[in-house]
């Protein structure tokens, strides 16, 4: 396996040229997210994090042209961490460089969790979430971000989740009048850059350049929250602190690896969709498991695959790997020189970069129309959006697969038992499944005193459930037939629910025929001792008519 996938050299100035392009718009995001996992004094680990997660996910990853940093999704939950550790004593007024050495150590194990997922092979299985639990996550996101930031938005200091943030504002409600003034400035960049213009300098970035100035200019230095003092030079190695609040730890480190794991891999999709190309999943896993685990000993917030740098980056020209170790680099110069610059960079400029971000993230097309296409999708699709905001986020994911998957399997067995909707034979023989005529004329010849099951598509538990309520009409007939011809795969338990039903028959002196079992289904049923097997359905009406003569 060779070490670097999808590496190659003959594309140097296509990656050199998206690496860069990938940086430019990495760099007001990494200080905002940042900003927003830590508050005041966190925007520096946000471009740690950018460097060295970009770096290692690049150079061990399996997606050759994905970017990765700190994402929406993994700057909220350092936030919730920080809030997590307030909750069960830390003292709520702690500095980002106090309470690093706890946060940092979850980031390192959810590094280590992540290494573990891609050694597993469980990527294949993280990216088989259902689309509704993914866009009800997503835009939680999104909400949860912009919650977050109408405090600093509006120059009120802040802390904790979504309910304690926003009683805080409401509680405080003192807003600072420049730092308003910035944040509309900001917004207005964001949201009205022309598309000619943001195609050479991205909007976050002009914000960043325009705004910082100004508010320099008409406010001064203290009049807003403001970065702050950004250390110098490239980050240290600090080893974290892994002996306070270990449980705490551990669930953070868990949510962290599972939420990167998937956004991510998501974006390994995107990736492949925009470039052609085709990622691997556990070896992304194990990449991006190296980055983190190593940002969390150099004091960087946690990355993922993100979104919005890859296509950048892709769209630029970059195509392997050597394009996103480009854009680390980048950072890390910007990071050597440009310190200085950044620590007048307001906090307010850096909240309304974050509601463009927000409202990015929140999948509007599938929330306005998921109704149309089902209730049941948009019910899950809201709960788990509703789960996201106001509970938990991994809760929120691993109800809204459960609920999802039940509802699918719930799906699948109405369309696995259509044949089995009414005890008259021929009515359900002509509702949705019809007979050829041949057999529909011996079905016809038997009076009404044969009961035709029939079933289609691989029967799983689902469909057990369905055959043994019908168990109880089988005494209204003489004879059963149960047609399996038109299913290729037999679980475990539905095979023991036609075995309870032949059974069934039996005790009630009735005669029972298992038509069209094949290859794999025939041989389990035979192994379970099933009686009364018979190749076709045509072979099992005449056998009917036969025993109906006998009677």
């Amino acid at each position: 396996m060779a070490l670097i996938h999808g590496f190659h050299l003959k594309n140097v100035r296509g990656d050199v040229l998206g690496g860069l392009t990938a940086a430019v718009v990495a760099l007001p995001l990494a200080l905002a997210f940042g900003n927003a996992a830590l508050g005041p004094g966190g925007a520096i680990y946000g471009l740690y994090g950018a460097v060295v997660v970009g770096f290692l996910a690049a150079l061990f990853g399996g997606t050759p042209a994905q970017v990765s940093g700190p994402t929406g999704p993994m700057s909220v939950t350092v936030a919730g961490v920080v809030a997590s550790l307030a909750a069960v004593g830390v003292p709520r007024d702690l500095s980002a460089e106090q309470i690093l050495p706890l946060v940092m150590a979850a980031v390192v194990i959810g590094g280590l969790f992540q290494i573990l997922f891609g050694f597993l092979r469980l990527g294949k299985y993280i990216t088989l979430v259902p689309y509704s639990v993914v866009s009800g996550f997503m835009s939680g996101i999104g909400v949860i971000i912009i919650a977050l930031q109408i405090g600093p938005l509006l120059g009120i200091t802040t802390r904790g989740g979504v309910i304690e943030s926003l009683t805080t504002v409401f509680s405080n409600f003192q807003p600072n009048g420049a730092a308003i003034s910035v944040a509309i400035m900001t917004l207005a960049i964001v949201f009205l850059t022309p598309r000619r213009v943001s195609q050479w300098v991205p909007s976050p970035l002009l914000a960043l350049l325009i705004v910082t100035p100004l508010s320099i200019a008409l406010f001064g230095d203290t009049a807003i929250d403001r970065i702050g003092e950004i250390p110098e030079g490239v980050p240290s190695l600090s080893i974290p602190s892994f002996n306070k609040y270990l449980p705490i730890i551990l669930k953070a480190g868990l949510v962290l690896a599972v939420l990167g794991a998937i956004d991510s891999l998501l974006t390994s999709l995107v990736a492949d969709n925009i470039s052609q190309t085709r990622h691997n999943s556990d070896r992304e896993l194990i990449g991006q498991g190296i980055g983190n685990a190593v940002a969390g000993l150099f004091s960087g917030l946690p990355g993922a695959g993100a979104t919005m740098g890859t296509v950048i980056n892709v769209k630029s020209g970059g195509s392997t790997p050597l394009s996103g170790m480009v854009h680390s680099i980048v950072l890390l110069i910007v990071l050597i020189g440009a310190g200085p610059l950044a620590e007048k960079i307001p906090t307010a400029l850096l909240a309304g970069i974050l509601i463009k971000v927000g409202l990015d993230i929140i999948d509007w097309g599938f929330l306005l129309r998921a109704h149309r296409l089902s209730l049941k999708t948009a019910s899950v699709m809201h709960g788990v959006l509703f789960m996201t905001v106001f509970w938990d986020l991994i809760w929120a994911v691993l109800v809204g697969v459960f609920v999802a998957n039940m509802l699918t399997i719930d799906s699948i067995t109405e369309t696995q038992l259509e044949g089995m909707d009414a005890d008259n034979p021929l009515q359900a023989s002509n509702k949705d499944l019809p007979l050829p005529e041949d057999e529909q004329k011996l079905l016809e010849d038997c009076s009404g005193e044969v009961m035709l099951f029939r079933l289609k598509g691989p029967l799983s538990f689902g469909a057990a459930k369905g055959i043994t309520e019908r168990m109880m009409l089988i005494r209204n007939y003489k004879v059963l037939i149960l047609d399996i011809t038109d299913v290729p795969r037999l679980g475990v338990t539905a095979t023991l629910a036609i075995e309870d039903m032949i059974q069934e028959a039996r005790i009630n002196s009735r005669k029972a025929y298992v038509a069209g079992a094949t290859g794999k289904v025939k041989d389990r049923l035979s192994k379970f001792g099933v009686q009364g097997l018979i190749d076709t359905r045509k072979e099992a009406l005449q056998a009917a008519i036969n025993e109906l003569k006998n009677v």
